[in-house]
């Protein structure tokens, strides 16, 4: 259990710590200390003692001695753009900002990796892969702000998810630097390499409760030659779950799968003004890449599988600019919601894919009976929801509703063979209900691997295995 009694002073801890990183990169006034309480999660925050931004690793590893030293909690931070109120300093403490390791240090071609240290962001990364002919296949919505080592950290999915999978999929190797200093090096630059345990997927998802990620080193792909994309409407959500499972089970899987209910779609269609047909119950935006004749080919399948299920409308965008006018649809569904309210919370579940529909069935149901607006969209491909309340200025008790009714929300996912989570992480937001998902003994498993790497529970406490 880690000490609080004898921590240091707000004025020594500010005076200890900018003897490792320079007073310039110490911030405890006012501005800063508000701005680094919270993160992108609504209703979660905590106001730390310190905000501090190292250099390099060794300073992250002084950082680290020196909290485990004097009982200090630490809370390793990128952008803040996570949605589970994962960086939030719950015990005050350290906030450890990592956007200053913003070096791409490294594409390799031949080895089709790169390595980058931990706050370089996604789309920088992606970018320069691209400027050399490959893919880097993550991509979160926050892409342009979350960074590489909030990704691994929280295993970041996205748009391409359903094809290519999430970040752990793609991280080969890490630098990281455990709460008591030291600096490890998990991986490589292998695919194949299993000497000892694996560490790089343990710390793949951990969320800053077990080491500070530093650099990682990720797999690239060949650049696909060509993309294509679509959009097909329904009458209702059950009509499109039943389109999904066809042209899954057709043997095809596409690149992008998403889904936008009726509300969504409104919603949308208002802010963005994209020509989206307002008298549909349920949208799904399909997409693939890869040869050009196989785009074709795959794109006409899917459209007669989506026309056999019903479909009012399929329609295959003829230039790259509607390709990417149909994907601004799904990514700006957020902003799109939160124009309608005062308070916009977004979370996730995930069922299997042929259960979308009836889990969104549930998601209405108890937003009736708990008088909330929440719409739903998400990722059709791997039945990852995302439903979104947005709460009036005027509703008082509004967001005590929207937590029963999310509680609620997470208990129909699991009763439906889902889970509580299915790419923002348990943070503080989801940590209510991780019993529920992982059961009693393997939390207590999660807490004797948080001391063996933490022996002084310095790492991010009050989440995960704390």
């Amino acid at each position: 259990m880690r000490a609080t009694g004898d921590r240091p002073t707000a004025d020594r801890l500010a005076s200890d710590l900018a003897a490792v990183v320079g007073a310039g990169h110490v911030r405890v006034d006012d501005g800063a200390l508000a701005a680094y309480a919270r993160d992108a999660t609504p209703l979660f925050s905590a106001r730390p003692q310190a905000v501090v931004l190292p250099g390099s690793t060794e300073e992250v590893a002084a950082v680290l001695r020196y909290a485990t030293e004097h009982g200090v909690p630490v809370v390793p931070r990128g952008a803040g753009s996570n949605l589970c109120a994962g960086t939030v300093p719950l015990e005050g403490g350290i906030v450890l900002v990592l956007t200053r390791l913003n070096k791409l240090l490294e594409i390799s071609s031949e080895e089709l990796l790169a390595r980058a240290q931990t706050g370089v962001t996604t789309a920088t990364l992606a970018d320069a892969a691209a400027a050399r002919g490959l893919l880097y296949a993550p991509d979160p919505g926050s892409r342009t702000v979350s960074t590489v080592g909030g990704n691994v950290a929280t295993c970041a999915g996205g748009l391409r998810g359903l094809k290519y999978g999430v970040t752990r999929n793609y991280v080969l190797g890490l630098e990281a630097v455990l709460p008591t200093g030291e600096i490890i090096r998990t991986g490589g630059r292998l695919w194949k390499d299993v000497a000892g345990y694996d560490l790089t997927r343990l710390l793949t998802g951990s969320e800053g409760t077990l080491a500070v990620i530093t650099e990682a080193t990720v797999a690239l792909l060949p650049a696909p030659a060509h993309s294509g994309t679509g959009v097909a409407y329904f009458d209702s959500l059950a009509d499109a779950s039943r389109a999904v499972a066809a042209v899954i089970a057709a043997g095809i899987v596409p690149a992008t799968l998403e889904f936008l209910d009726r509300k969504c779609i409104a919603a949308v269609e208002e802010f963005a003004r994209l020509g989206l047909r307002g008298d549909a119950g349920a949208l799904l935006i399909f997409g693939d890449d890869g040869p050009p004749a196989t785009v074709s080919g795959d794109l006409g399948r899917i459209q007669e599988v989506c026309e056999r299920a019903g479909a009012l409308e399929v329609t295959l965008a003829e230039s790259v600019a509607r390709a990417d006018a149909l994907l601004a649809a799904r990514r700006c569904s957020l902003p799109a919601l939160s124009r309608l309210g005062s308070l916009t919370i977004l979370e996730d579940a995930t069922v299997p894919r042929h259960r979308m529909a009836e889990m969104v069935d549930r998601v209405d149901g108890i937003a009736e009976r708990y008088g909330l607006r929440i719409a739903t969209f998400g990722h059709a491909g791997d039945g990852n929801l995302h439903p979104t309340c947005v709460l009036d200025p005027d509703d008082t008790d509004g967001a005590e509703r929207a937590h029963k009714a999310f509680a609620e929300i997470f208990a129909a996912a699991l009763a439906l063979d889902g889970t509580i989570t299915g790419e923002h992480g348990v943070g503080a937001a989801k940590l209510p209900y991780l019993t529920d998902r992982l059961g009693a003994d393997q939390m207590a498993l999660l807490r004797r691997i948080k001391r063996a790497f933490d022996p002084a529970g310095i790492l991010n406490p009050g989440k995960l295995g704390s």
